[in-house]
């Protein structure tokens, strides 16, 4: 089924799903608040996500759960492609707060199909089964805490929206507290208390967030270093194997090489 004007908290099936296409333009969905449990499944091109104080940018072969009635907003890049599926609370075995998960080929065939059928499907034969599979798949997604801490903080959200504008930004945090006109001991121990992590902590996360998210497009390891302001590619491979414990081309090559065997 194709975003439409409807609201999925009010189709009585236990599993509903939208394919949403940006279509050459940005997409983005104000806060929103729903009383179904919520995937978010990136097919291609860049979808960030803001959820219970931490953002999440989901690359492809990866979803993002978001638990029922939690808030939150998207952002789909104009190359993007994500479908959303929308489950009946107590369907699936996940955790209350949001998370990413990995999720395997058959999943992603499954919520694919399930977003071309009608929203009023048969609660019977061929496609009531096609969901019950698809809830059993999902409860079973392996997850991974791969977010951002982030804060409401009027002065951190601009060094936040900074970032994300120019992820090779590479700005002291003294420069970043002469723009927020904050003192740079100040605004240290404000990132500190708002995210449990010191400036070069919490940027170095954002790197291997968007780094992951690239990586996983298809972009070169050399470009994405670039991307990210790196002096050298040697660097930016220093920095990921410090935040995963494995160089790029092996983090990969392993999710590769798990996804081919299911």
């Amino acid at each position: 089924m194709s975003a439409g004007k409807f609201d999925p908290d009010d189709v009585p099936r236990p599993a509903v799903a939208i394919r949403i296409d940006a279509q050459n333009r940005n997409s983005r969905q104000a806060h929103e608040q729903k009383r179904k449990g919520q995937l978010i499944l990136a097919l291609h091109g860049s979808v960030t996500c803001e959820v219970e104080k931490g953002l999440w940018i989901v690359p492809p072969r990866c979803g993002l759960w978001i638990p029922c009635g939690a808030p939150h907003s998207v952002s789909i890049s104009s190359d993007g492609t994500v479908v959303l599926v929308f489950t009946e609370p107590g369907l699936v075995n996940l955790p209350t707060a949001g998370c990413t998960l990995k999720v395997s080929n058959l999943l992603r065939e499954l919520v694919q199909r399930l977003a071309e059928l009608p929203p009023l499907y048969s609660t019977e034969g061929p496609a009531a089964r096609l969901v019950q599979v698809l809830l059993d798949e999902l409860s079973q997604a392996a997850t991974k805490q791969l977010h951002l801490p982030i804060s409401a903080n009027a002065r951190l959200r601009r060094i936040m929206d900074g970032l994300l504008k120019n992820p090779a930004d590479r700005s002291t945090m003294a420069e970043w507290a002469k723009r927020v006109a904050m003192s740079e001991r100040t605004l240290a121990r404000l990132i500190f208390t708002e995210t449990g992590m010191t400036f070069g902590r919490w940027r170095q996360q954002f790197h291997v967030l968007t780094a992951l998210q690239r990586l996983a497009a298809g972009k070169s390891v050399q470009a994405v270093s670039q991307d990210l302001g790196y002096e050298s590619v040697s660097a930016f491979i220093t920095m990921f194997k410090k935040a995963l414990g494995q160089s790029p081309a092996r983090y990969l090559a392993k999710r590769d090489e798990m996804l081919t065997r299911e």
